[in-house]
């Protein structure tokens, strides 16, 4: 489905640093971070990234030896408030598609963009378009 975004899972050490080598990183290689968002656990963080370059992305901080993997993931127009996202989130809950988790962009206009990982990401996304919702390409992003 050539709406589906690639996005970048970079396993990082829970460690002064970690993330600024990463940004430099991906400074050096020229490439343009679109969103990202990093979780945590006591040992390690995972950081989810979007760029405009995910190959040259991956490239660079493989040869670093950052662990990193590519995740198909939807970005999802979901309006201005929680009412919408309720509703979509309603139209996947009746066909049992299961969000793994999801971080939003800076809106863009009057619409938020919320990028979702799905259970079964494909499916979740003809669902939103056949339900209404703006599914972003990569070069919307």
């Amino acid at each position: 489905m050539e709406e589906l975004i690639e996005q970048l899972s970079v396993l990082l050490e829970n460690k002064v640093g970690r993330l600024s080598e990463v940004t430099q990183i991906l400074e050096e290689a020229d490439v343009r971070v679109k969103s990202m968002v990093l979780a945590d656990t006591s040992e390690f963080g995972i950081l989810r990234l979007i760029a405009d370059q995910t190959e040259g992305a991956y490239q660079a901080l493989k040869a670093r030896g950052y662990t990193a993997g590519r995740t198909r993931v939807a970005a999802v127009g979901v309006g201005e408030n929680y009412r919408q996202l309720r509703a979509a989130l309603a139209l996947l809950e009746k066909q049992t598609i299961n969000v793994e988790y999801m971080y939003a962009f800076p809106p863009r206009g009057k619409e938020s963009v919320t990028v979702f990982r799905f259970d079964k990401t494909e499916e979740a996304a003809g669902i939103l378009r056949a339900g209404g919702f703006r599914i972003f390409s990569p070069s919307e992003i």
